[in-house]
């Protein structure tokens, strides 16, 4: 029984292959666009919102709150990025009982990349905050020698993201099929429900790690540029 949807491929031609991770990754992105056209097409702006609205609006608003609780920050700016990656891997995982269908974050390609959005976001948000110049120059302190280290940090932070989430879905599959391989006719379910529910968790903790890292990168740059101002405007 394989683990990891890396092992199953559907379709290759030389180089190219078509792997369980990748159809399920473009099946779970089609899920979330339809799902979204279908969820707000009919909303609007009115004083008199119906019931669906009122569940969509709170439902947003809940997930403002948490952003705002956790960087102190105008949550809009992290909104459509961390609800993206949150909705991303939740529904992957949710999807787990679905018969033949493996979650695409069991793939340690698939994680990757998420960490690897995280790390491209870090400094994109950095960067519109207070610009290149100022963002690349927090490398070289408190001193242009810690600049390797600086750098390490960076990467050692995308690869402990991927890495976290890999291992803590990858584990759970394993262990859910020794389990069913010794007991078949209870575990299955038993596995499944802790399943969804560690799915659940593990989306929202990789939300919030990348949410902290993109806020607090962000708050480091805004400090910092106010001591620059204050210390320019000081005789």
């Amino acid at each position: 029984m394989p683990f990891n949807p890396d092992q199953i491929v559907f379709w290759q031609y030389g180089p190219f292959k078509l792997s369980a991770t990748l159809l399920y990754t473009w099946g779970v992105m089609v899920l979330l666009v339809t799902g979204s056209w279908l969820a707000t097409r009919r909303i609007r702006p009115t004083l008199r919102p119906g019931r669906w609205q009122n569940f969509l609006e709170a439902l947003v608003e809940v997930i403002r709150n948490q952003i705002r609780e956790v960087t102190h920050q105008d949550p809009d700016r992290y909104l459509w990025f961390v609800g993206t990656l949150f909705l991303f891997i939740a529904l992957s995982n949710l999807l787990a009982p679905v018969p033949g269908y493996l979650p695409p974050t069991a793939s340690l390609s698939t994680t990757t990349a998420l960490a690897l959005c995280v790390f491209v976001a870090v400094p994109w948000f950095g960067i519109r905050e207070v610009g290149l110049k100022a963002y690349l120059r927090q490398y070289l302190e408190p001193h242009p020698l810690m600049l390797p280290f600086n750098v390490i940090g960076e990467f050692s932070r995308t690869l402990a993201l991927a890495v976290r989430l890999y291992g803590n879905l990858m584990s759970g599959a394993v262990i859910g099929a020794v389990l069913i391989t010794l007991v078949p006719f209870f575990f299955p379910v038993v596995m499944q429900l802790l399943g969804l529910l560690t799915g659940f968790i593990q989306a929202y903790i990789f939300a919030i790690l990348a949410l902290v890292y993109i806020a607090s990168g962000c708050r480091v740059q805004q400090e910092r540029l106010a001591r620059l101002r204050t210390r320019e405007e000081s005789p």
